[in-house]
């Protein structure tokens, strides 16, 4: 033990950008590194490096299935709908069910990982997640599948913000984190896009019931392979306190702010129940900041806020989100209603996408290395904002060539900005703090996107009263009212572009680490991964 090199440990505060080198005689340990008799700990640095790779597999996989959950049914509408006999509302709730309790407890989600441990709560997500799945493919009746759905909702909120949490967890070098990361964006991207096509498939040549049924072989390898290979991970002991005051505000304002815009369009903007839930909503979180600024251990920390990258990030996601999912939803409606995709083509239609995130996504982290984090992510949002230029261009009499452009490019963007955009915001963030900052990444994603398809909805709808009134057809109205949403989505991105780089760039001295010849830095990551391992079996004995 006195022979060994004498080492400083230090945990990551959000003080070091991603990319940049600690000081020589500091090293970065995670101060909740496993014990040696749990998961986690092997003996040969190959082995371990083979576990951090499955435990990426697990999360990845387990994104794979909450994002495609959240669209693969949107095409089995109708056929769930003649089958169980369901009322409109009834329909509408099917969906709504699992996007209301996701929403609601994904803060809540990310405390208790943080608090009780991320692969804890990973795996009882997952178990949960899978067990009705199987319940809402087998599903006879309306009931039990809404039911079924909303209990889907809680595992996926439990599992989501556990991902990002383990990646950052497990991956130390920055290096092999950025490369995690866009892995798991590019996984998540690829259930986006196959969602409609999967779904399209199912419903035409299945029994709908197949859309969950599929997801429980893959919920159980994912379960098997976490517990194989995930090592546990938690907030210090001193900050692990439950604040329960701010779990139910935060649950309380996110599930009557959800409500609101899931219901609003059908009830009435104006209704008692709808304005009561928003300012339900708004008491509720008022109270919730009141909490957390009062209490020893609170839920958030507000002075995360502070540092402008995880706050910018936050916003650039949620203008993304608010923007692109709202189109998302009304671009699938343009290719079925106006050029005559059936929903199996349409699904295809978003392939070359998935194919362009998954691939700009892989190489985005060197783009991130080579010109910074802020030159990424505004790049991507620029390449969105040129696509879904391309698409406001296009009519009802657009073909599949035409369309291909706007997609690709869309696709490029997103992969391009998502990777880096996550690290920046992740990185920002004390390492006890990772599960609920990647709950707030995510429920700013799922909120702001629910916004966006109501108010771009709404621009849509009134640009198109608008167009009938001046007796244009049907067609060319919905065509017009689609345009309108597009260029309120490309004035968000445009003004996401602004946001992004000026709230990422990196902070002063960070340039110097960054200026380092490659051959230096590959030296320094070895040295550091060599004193990690010896600070590894210290632990060890």
């Amino acid at each position: 033990m006195k022979n060994r090199r004498s080492t400083t440990t230090t945990e990551r505060t959000g003080d070091f950008p991603a990319g940049m080198l600690i000081a020589e005689g500091a090293i970065e340990v995670p101060t909740n590194a496993a014990n040696p008799a749990k998961p986690g700990r092997l003996g040969s640095r190959g082995s371990a490096e083979s576990r951090k790779w499955w435990t990426l597999a697990a999360v990845s996989l387990a994104a794979f299935m909450t994002y495609l959950d959240n669209n693969i049914i949107n095409v089995a509408i109708p056929t769930i709908q003649r089958d169980l006999h369901l009322s409109v509302s009834g329909l509408e709730w099917v969906v709504s069910s699992y996007l209301l309790t996701l929403a609601g407890l994904l803060l809540v989600g990310g405390r208790l990982a943080d608090v009780f441990g991320r692969r804890r709560l990973f795996l009882a997500g997952m178990a949960l997640f899978t067990v009705s799945s199987l319940a809402a493919g087998l599903a006879g009746s309306g009931a039990v599948l809404i039911a079924s759905r909303a209990v889907q909702g809680v595992g996926a909120a439990m599992l989501m913000p556990t991902t990002l949490a383990i990646i950052m967890a497990t991956f130390t070098n920055p290096r092999q984190r950025n490369t995690a990361i866009g892995i798991w964006a590019a996984v998540g991207a690829l259930a986006l896009a196959l969602g409609p096509v999967l779904g399209g498939l199912i419903s035409q040549h299945l029994h709908w019931g197949w859309i969950f049924l599929i997801n429980v072989p893959v919920g159980v390898i994912t379960f098997a392979i976490a517990a194989a290979y995930v090592s546990e991970s938690r907030a210090e002991s001193t900050k692990r306190a439950l604040d329960l005051p701010g779990l139910v505000a935060s649950a309380l304002a996110l599930f009557a702010l959800t409500y609101a815009l899931i219901e609003g369009g059908t009830r009435g903007w104006t209704s008692p129940l709808i304005l009561g839930a928003f300012a339900l909503a708004a008491v509720a979180a008022a109270a919730f900041g009141v909490i957390e600024t009062r209490t020893q251990n609170p839920m958030v920390d507000l002075a995360m806020f502070r540092r402008r990258e995880f706050s910018g990030g936050t916003s650039t996601m949620m203008i993304w989100s608010f923007g692109i999912l709202g189109i998302y939803f009304f671009t699938s409606l343009y290719l079925q209603e106006i050029l005559g995709f059936s929903p199996t083509k349409a699904g295809l239609a978003f392939v070359p996408m998935a194919l362009c995130v998954a691939v700009f996504a892989a190489i985005a982290p060197r783009i991130e290395a080579l010109a910074g984090a802020h030159r990424a992510v505004a790049a991507g949002m620029a390449l969105m904002v040129v696509g879904l230029s391309l698409f406001a261009r296009l009519g009802s009499a657009a073909g599949y060539d035409s369309l291909l452009p706007g997609f690709m490019l869309f696709g490029a963007g997103a992969g391009l900005m998502n990777v880096p955009l996550t690290n920046a915001v992740m990185v920002s963030t004390p390492a006890a703090r990772a599960g609920i900052a990647s709950a707030l990444l995510n429920a700013s994603r799922e909120v702001a996107g629910l916004l966006g398809i109501t108010v771009i909805g709404a621009v849509l709808r009134t640009r198109q009263s608008a167009s009938l009134r001046a007796g244009h057809t049907q067609v060319h109205a919905f065509v017009d009212g689609y345009h309108a949403g597009l260029y309120v989505t490309i004035a968000l991105l445009a003004l996401g572009v602004i946001v992004s780089y000026a709230t990422l760039r990196p902070r002063p001295g960070a340039a110097t680490a960054a200026r380092q010849s490659p051959a230096r830095q590959s030296a320094a990551l070895a040295e550091l991964t060599v004193v990690d391992e010896e600070a590894g079996q210290l632990i060890s004995e």
